[in-house]
């Protein structure tokens, strides 16, 4: 099986692999899944009487109270439960999983340990099925990613190709959770970086992606998470999605400074590790009594919002409006407490909760301000969850994606595109994803190419040289001939007593002309050389694209001695490319 796999071309090899880790994420995803509502079940259903609401397409269940008194107990159990499994284990798995995916496929060449999966899985379900303020998806990323490295070892893969696995067990596993396989697939390649994409990852990640959805919805269903909303574009409203950017991405600012400030927070307590989730309960199960809107994973109250059924959202007692002002507040308290304090549980959940809740804000004042245009505030409550995430997450284009499947419309794509790219760029380089790097060039799985550049280190002189030459005293029809055989439209000239460089000939300048013409008596245009002892691979190469062919004449002593042909160079390449790899990985 080995064999087989590795040898096949790059397609087919990551068609294979890419079945495997969907097949598994689709599973993964599942399990954990049921895991989280056995979780709920039983520290919410049967012990405090509670049922969170869960959006349209997860069987839209409503809220009921049950005791409130017992929900700080119930968060607190499952902080303390949750802690011990995790430092008992696997640290590894503690905190959102997405951070510690992104910071595998950076430094760790991809591995993750075979244990993470599971203890994870574990623990997160428990931080969210007692009410924690945590979210499926970043639990769900590590989960799925592991089950990438693990695949991978399977096949013997290498560290390069077991980091693209990692990053197609993520994408195939949150666009499964997601329900959103294309956004999924598409944040495999861009949540590693704030500015750039892995390229390398995007077919296996398709094809996992959509597998993994496949399982998934062929047991949970097919519907988007939030129903479908149809509804004409109108394009009065960009301004005011603009605003809600903007907006959206002052608050990610917030978030993301809260959260990390409550993790070093947490971090510096000379406490036992185990214990840290736990005092974090406390402060979550203390928020949770007046803002039930923070517990567990939040998409059934982003459905309220959707709705606009705000008669549903728990008040107990205060005006809603304040409610509603304080909820984005709460929301990132819980979290950064839930999860920064060492608790297991992801960040994307949170943060579409947050973006919602603003968004719903951002609509109602402008209902309110100017009903004939801002007639619904749903497009508010979705937009602002994406613009949010977006943000956060560093991954604008997987968000756009998402909003087309999260609701089933194409409607507020625009919008969204709008709200996105003002969030995007107001939130500058807060991430909530600290291990993230700005590009390619700034991660040390690409430091080969970079940090020590094949081209600008290999030297002309450790070349093959060919000679391409023509003779001033060549006619055309041997030019021409030659040109032919050589498969090269333009040639250099040589004065053959001198071996001096006369200039350049190409196809065009001696077509038509008698093939008895000798070379001597034409205008030869000037050529360009480069330094057998002193210029680089990379000099030849931009000497080519400057002459526009694809050779570069060498020179030694100022005498002609040969050419460097562009197949020569990538030939090398390759050998160099393979050498570093190896270095590397040793």
């Amino acid at each position: 099986m080995e064999f087989s796999i590795r040898s096949l071309e790059y397609f087919k090899k990551w068609l294979v692999i890419g079945i495997f880790i969907g097949i598994a994420a689709g599973i993964g995803a599942l399990i954990f899944y049921y895991m989280i509502i056995y979780a709920e079940t039983l520290f919410l259903g049967h012990f405090v009487g509670m049922q969170l609401p869960s959006p349209t397409g997860e069987g839209g269940a409503t809220y009921l109270q049950g005791n409130m008194l017992l929900i700080p107990i119930s968060i607190i159990i499952g902080g303390i439960l949750s802690g011990f499994i995790v430092y008992k284990f696997a640290p590894e798995a503690e905190g959102h999983g997405t951070d510690a995916m992104i910071d595998s496929f950076h430094h760790k060449k991809g591995k993750v340990k075979r244990r993470v999966p599971i203890v994870k899985a574990i623990a997160s379900a428990i931080t969210i099925g007692s009410g924690g303020s945590a979210g499926r998806e970043g639990p769900t990323a590590q989960i799925a990613a592991g089950i990438g490295s693990w695949i991978s070892d399977i096949f013997k893969l290498t560290p390069d190709e077991r980091r693209i696995a990692v990053l197609v067990g993520t994408g195939a596993g949150i666009g499964t959770i997601f329900k959103a396989p294309i956004g999924g697939a598409l944040l495999a390649i861009e949540i590693p970086y704030k500015r750039d994409f892995e390229t390398n990852a995007i077919f296996p990640a398709i094809v996992a992606s959509a597998i993994g959805y496949a399982i998934f919805g062929s047991i949970v269903g097919f519907q988007p998470i939030f129903g479908y909303y149809l509804n004409a574009f109108n394009p009065l409203n960009l301004p005011l999605f603009a605003v809600l950017g903007i907006i959206t991405g002052l608050f990610v600012i917030f978030y993301v400074k809260t959260f990390y400030s409550t993790r070093k927070f947490f971090k510096s307590l000379r406490i036992r590790n185990y214990l840290k989730p736990a005092l974090g309960a406390v402060v979550v199960g203390v928020i949770a009594l007046l803002f039930p809107e923070v517990m567990g994973v939040g998409y059934g109250w982003v459905q309220i919002m959707f709705n606009s059924s705000l008669q549903s959202l728990p008040t107990f007692g205060l005006p809603l409006l304040a409610v509603l002002i304080l909820l984005p507040f709460a929301k990132v308290f819980a979290t950064s407490f839930s999860v920064g304090s060492g608790g297991s549980g992801g960040v994307f959940a949170p943060g579409i909760v947050i973006g919602a809740s603003l968004g719903l804000l951002v609509g109602l004042m402008f209902n309110y301000l100017s009903p004939a245009i801002a007639t619904s505030v749903t497009p508010f409550v979705i937009i602002g969850a994406l613009a949010f995430m977006g943000a956060a997450g560093k991954i604008p284009i997987s968000v756009l994606l998402m909003v087309t499947e999260m609701t089933g419309s194409l409607q507020l794509l625009p919008g969204a595109m709008v709200a996105v790219a003002l969030s995007y760029l107001v939130s500058g380089e807060h991430t909530i994803y600290a291990s993230q790097v700005d590009t390619r060039k700034d991660s040390p799985a690409h430091k080969y190419e970079y940090d020590k550049p094949i081209l600008q280190n290999m030297r002309i002189n450790r070349l093959k040289l060919t000679d391409l030459s023509l003779s001033t005293k060549d006619t055309i029809q041997h030019a021409d001939s030659t040109m032919h055989r050589l498969n090269f439209y333009k040639l250099p000239v040589v004065d053959i007593s001198s071996k001096k460089i006369i200039g350049v000939v190409s196809a065009s300048d001696i077509e038509g002309l008698s093939g008895s013409t000798r070379l001597s008596s034409l205008k030869i245009r000037r050529l360009h050389t480069v330094d057998h002892g002193k210029a680089t691979a990379r000099q030849a190469i931009n000497l080519m694209a400057r002459n526009n062919a694809t050779w570069a004449a060498v020179t030694k002593g100022g005498a002609y001695i040969g050419c460097l042909t562009l197949k020569e160079i990538e030939e090398s390449y390759g050998r160099e490319l393979g050498m570093s790899i190896s270095e590397q990985n040793a």
